[in-house]
């Protein structure tokens, strides 16, 4: 096997932009060959991609689950797994086998879940327009909790949950905290579409409501102020806002959800999970929530996002002189729709030449019509860099794949993840049968 070494590439605020990929922004198992080429776990990157095809998806499973232990051991294993970030069977047994909770946003996540194998007692239901039918698998299958985000969820769960049985649930508070993040995962303003606003008094009347019902058994609140955080004080904030209605809520379980931001680029810091539970912690016994309380988090990005890279093969280059470089590759929006969505910043290098100065300012982009299919905007790889090469962008293990789409008629890229013993296939590409199964013509 070829000699692998993790070299330091790390790079300041203020230095060259077209230094070597900062290397605390790829999964930790990455390691340079002695040709300059990529390596996961012993996998040399370019090998998978000639096995499986481009674009994929390259997952660090080990960093997932020594990041699930630490996670499990911070907050005393109440810690759910947000698997709108990523979520396939394999994924879920994962998290099963680290024991972790899950929660789950829809019925087809929640299938995805049951179908691994994924014990139901361990499961929280999310969602702030449960169907009929999602809420009716939720109580059937036994689903540990079920968080309620609004009043017609109350009417329609006491319809549905037999008479003498007993369900538990949460309410979702919404507490009026704006996080330092974009406004699109904001989701603790007043100005939410999810859960019982604490200033209006509705998470007030909700308590009342759910006080008095002889089949949801209410034993804990929930909330979640948004994603891609990394000002600790927010979350502080967070706790400080829920203690008081927490306190006179006669409840024992607390759920903070999740949010923690964690670096896409180079210059952007990064937050250790250790200092994010202290804060949560410190706070929550400053505002006077009791120890024996049980206190949940609920992360999903912060946990499998920096695990992956996306590899891609270059296709065309288009230089428009004295305006920009195109660099062209075979995925896009349909598989990375976040800079479009929320005007995300991402890095590229070369898969085969980790170490060359990125000394080429280019725009990469995808192969899908439309002008903002944009993958990276200004970024920089080798000048050496032509068509056929295999390029990366760190940081793709969350609301990648999970967010991905078929537009075009593109297929959706395979999913690969590497361990210490070697590696597996866990989503297979999707093909043109794949697409045309569903068409009835």
């Amino acid at each position: 096997m070829e000699e692998i070494e993790r070299v330091s590439t790390s790079r300041s605020n203020g230095t060259d932009p077209a230094d070597p990929i900062s290397l605390r922004l790829l999964p930790l198992g990455c390691g340079i060959g002695r040709d300059g080429a990529l390596w996961i776990r012993g996998q040399k990157v370019s090998d998978l991609v000639r096995e499986f095809g481009s674009p994929l998806f390259i997952y660090d499973e080990e960093q997932i689950r020594s990041r699930a232990r630490e996670l499990k051991e911070l907050f005393d294993g109440d810690v759910a797994y947000a698997s709108k970030a990523f979520l396939c069977k394999a994924m879920a047994r994962l998290v099963d086998e680290e024991g972790l909770h899950i929660d789950v946003a829809s019925g087809g996540e929640l299938s995805v879940a049951l179908s691994a194998g994924f014990p139901a007692e361990r499961i929280v239901m999310h969602g702030n327009n449960k169907s009929i039918a999602e809420l009716e698998l939720a109580v059937e299958s036994g689903v540990g909790r079920i968080v309620i985000d609004s009043f017609d969820e109350i009417d329609r769960l006491e319809e549905l949950v037999p008479r003498g049985g007993s369900v538990k649930v949460w309410i979702r508070v919404t507490p009026g905290v704006e996080a330092h993040t974009h406004e699109f995962v904001m989701t603790g303003q007043d100005d939410s579409k999810f859960g019982f606003g604490l200033l209006s008094g509705d998470a007030k009347l909700a308590l009342d409501r759910l006080r008095t019902s002889k089949n949801l058994e209410l034993v804990g609140l929930h909330a979640h102020i948004g994603s891609q955080i990394f000002a600790l004080e927010s979350f502080v904030k967070e706790v400080e806002v829920l203690a008081p209605f927490f306190a006179s809520s006669g409840v024992e379980e607390l759920n903070f959800g999740g949010g923690l931001g964690v670096p896409y680029v180079a210059d952007e810091p990064e937050i250790e999970f250790s200092d994010w539970a202290k804060a949560l912690k410190e706070s929550a016994r400053a505002a006077g929530i009791p120890e024996t309380a049980r206190v949940m988090v609920e992360p999903g990005r912060s946990l499998v996002g920096p695990a992956a890279i996306t590899v891609y093969e270059v296709g065309t280059i288009k230089q428009i002189p004295g305006i920009r470089t195109y660099v062209s590759v075979d995925g896009g929006m349909s598989d990375n729709p976040r800079p479009v969505l929320y005007d995300s910043g991402y890095e590229t290098f070369s898969v085969d030449n980790v170490l060359a100065r990125r000394d080429w300012r280019v725009t990469v982009v995808g192969k899908h019509c439309e002008s903002g299919d944009v993958l990276v905007k200004d970024g920089q790889l080798p000048s050496s860099t032509r068509i056929g090469d295999l390029i990366a962008t760190p940081v793709t293990g969350a609301y990648g794949y999970s967010m991905a789409s078929n537009y075009n008629k593109v297929g959706r890229p395979a999913v690969v993840f590497v361990n210490n013993e070697g590696y597996r296939l866990v989503l297979r590409r999707e093909t043109v049968s794949d697409l045309l199964s569903l068409d009835m013509g």
